[in-house]
């Protein structure tokens, strides 16, 4: 960094998946951290202890990372952390993500998700904190309308959960929060897949109760925790006839959150840029399967059901954009991710659990 003190990045949601792996490169490239977590989708710790996914970070890179238990609801306690710290940007991770859990709980998604990066919002601005990475999903496009997507590919329209209609909202109140202040900052990040884990086996997707994506579903099929996997539908026009979606490495993933961090501090970002993130190519269900069995050496038993309501047949993006604007793109190959991921589950067959 150019400055003596290095510049403080608030993380809300960072004890999740993608929020702690992004630390790792946060710290490497030199920044401060400051993470806030409600825990409702990470492994709390011992009583008086940090999430085991913080801890984990702190070996991997040799430091503590400043952490607290704190829901983005809790308006007052949120505003505290701000008085605490000169934070300089913010990323936000924090909300509830199970498809489709927010189709019978939509109320509970729209208050945690809308309400809360409101109160963030509303807490930034009071504290002139003005630049903001907002992650976001590629479920704002909702049936693809061509692909690759790319994006100005159409956004909002026929979304079939209250998931991805609450970060099509945010995404919308980010875009008129920026029209009426010019100095906010703000770029949108639109995941594809993120899989994998930290290269380590240190650090990995840890979800609670039965897997909602693909690649953990199959890891736990592998390690022996659950007896087979159910590929939903072989009629799709693909392939091979199973759905295929663009699958991205967790810690190229964590590298573009950094990327838009460091374009961010340029002050160069006008209004809200949304930018896709992904590797720009699709992988099969039945391709994913066939290239975790190889590199676990584990037959990975599954069986063919119907289509799931939902599922599109093809969703992978255009991600030249990110590598023009942000100066990143995915390195990291199908092989590499099933690797990390089985390093991980073979590390910690039950999750985090097995580490406390």
């Amino acid at each position: 960094m150019n400055s003596s003190k290095s510049p403080c990045v608030l993380l809300t949601g960072g004890a999740g998946y993608v929020g702690s792996h992004t630390i790792i490169p946060l710290i490497e490239s030199g920044y401060e951290v400051v993470v806030l977590d409600n825990l409702s989708n990470a492994c709390k710790g011992d009583e008086g202890q940090k999430p085991v996914p913080i801890t984990k970070v702190e070996e991997i890179v040799g430091k503590q990372v400043t952490f607290y238990n704190v829901d983005l609801l809790d308006y007052n306690s949120v505003a505290q952390i701000f008085d605490k710290h000169d934070i300089s940007c913010v990323i936000h991770f924090a909300g509830l993500k199970a498809v489709g859990e927010s189709c019978v709980i939509p109320l509970t998604y729209y208050r945690v998700n809308v309400s809360g990066s409101i109160n963030l919002f509303e807490i930034m601005k009071a504290h002139n904190v003005k630049k903001l990475v907002f992650s976001s999903s590629s479920t704002v496009y909702g049936e693809p309308k061509f692909l690759p997507i790319t994006e100005s590919h159409s956004v909002g329209q026929n979304l079939l959960n209250g998931y991805a209609k609450s970060k099509y909202y945010i995404e919308g109140i980010l875009q008129d929060l920026c029209n009426s202040d010019k100095e906010w900052n703000v770029i949108i990040l639109r995941y594809f897949n993120p899989v994998g884990a930290h290269p380590s086996g240190q650090l990995g997707e840890d979800p609670t109760g039965i897997p909602n994506n693909l690649m953990p579903f199959v890891a736990q099929v592998a390690v022996g925790n659950r007896p087979c996997l159910k590929v939903f539908g072989n009629d799709y026009d693909t392939i091979d006839g199973t759905g295929v979606r663009d699958y991205l490495h967790i810690m190229d993933l964590a590298d573009g959150h950094v990327s838009a961090v460091k374009k961010i501090e340029t002050n160069s970002v006008n209004g809200a840029v949304a930018i896709n993130l992904g590797t720009g190519n699709g992988f099969s269900v039945l391709q994913v399967i066939e290239t975790f069995s190889q590199v676990s050496g584990r037959k990975i038993p599954y069986e063919i059901v119907g289509r799931r309501q939902g599922d599109c047949a093809s969703s992978y993006c255009d991600a030249s954009l990110a590598k023009s604007f942000l100066g990143w793109e995915a390195k990291k190959t199908l092989k590499e991710m099933c690797e990390d991921t089985w390093k991980w589950q073979s590390m910690y067959p039950k999750g985090f659990s097995t580490a406390k």
